[in-house]
């Protein structure tokens, strides 16, 4: 069933993506135009137009963006001690390391950056990188052995890490990394991730009964301008699929049973430091 989960959440997304539904509607006035049906065909041309339009101009992202990066406080006051340091993969690109033979990144390298500074600060904590890979047809390359060559090649002693190789997606990444790990009741365990995909993630967390203390990096939102009129069209497109795909995913993940609420705000926080605790 988790198979199904997986294919069914990849694929679908490939349509009803904004990108796509745009192409999808442009390549459907196009055919309405060439089957003579010029009034149809122009009208739907002009509704493309004018949404391109818009979103080129607006950062309408951040609309959905800001209150996910807001859900949890950003540089929580942190305890004296931690039991274990948590990172999501998602960072790390697996098939271009393979390909390159060197480590690639993306833009969520903040995870990493993080996990290996907290990793200094807290040198008794146990440390855990979970990730395979999000891929449809390149499941052989595992995210977890890119992290694995980028912390030996940046000082880090990886036999205190342990890393979680198969996971696809983040409900599979708390779940197997509850398996490896077996966290006692009470613990104080730190989860790293991006800010926007840090709800969806503590709601997951929180529904394998594993409280977690949010540490959120990689921002996307300008708090001082979250509607302002700037020309971008691909970069507001691609931060506009970002936004949706991930309320969806809050959505699915609601509906199937894989988180706590909706929009997750926090589970059992009785041992978790105050300066932790959602905001909202």
């Amino acid at each position: 069933m988790d198979t199904l989960f997986f294919w069914l959440s990849k694929l679908i997304w490939l349509i009803i993506s904004p990108d796509s539904l745009l192409l999808i509607l442009l390549l459907l006035s196009f055919a309405l135009l060439l089957l003579g049906k010029d009034r149809a065909g122009t009208k739907l041309l002009g509704f493309v137009c004018a949404v391109l339009l818009i979103v080129a101009l607006l950062p309408l992202h951040n609309l959905l963006l800001y209150p996910l990066e807001t859900r949890f406080k950003t540089n929580p006051e942190m305890p004296d001690s931690l039991v274990g340091i948590i990172v999501l993969g998602g960072a790390e690109g697996p098939y271009l390391s393979a390909l390159w033979n060197q480590v690639e990144v993306g833009p969520a390298a903040e995870r990493f950056l993080a996990f290996l500074a907290l990793a200094k600060q807290y040198p008794e904590a146990k440390l855990v990188f979970a990730g395979g890979t999000g891929s449809l047809i390149r499941q052989e390359f595992k995210g977890a052995d890119v992290a694995e060559t980028l912390f030996q090649q940046q000082g880090l002693d990886v036999t205190r890490v342990v890393f979680e190789r198969e996971s696809r997606n983040t409900y599979e990444n708390a779940l197997f990394t509850r398996e490896l790990i077996q966290p006692g009741e009470g613990e104080s365990w730190l989860l790293i991730t991006t800010a926007w995909h840090m709800p969806r993630s503590v709601g997951v967390f929180c529904k394998q009964q594993w409280p977690v203390i949010p540490y959120p990096v990689d921002h996307t939102t300008e708090p001082d301008h979250l509607i302002s009129i700037n020309f971008a069209l691909a970069s507001h497109l691609r931060d506009l699929g970002i936004g949706a795909k991930e309320w969806i995913a809050l959505l699915v993940y609601y509906i199937t049973g894989k988180t706590t609420a909706l929009l997750p705000s926090q589970c059992d926080w009785t041992d978790v430091p105050t300066a932790a605790i959602p905001t909202t």
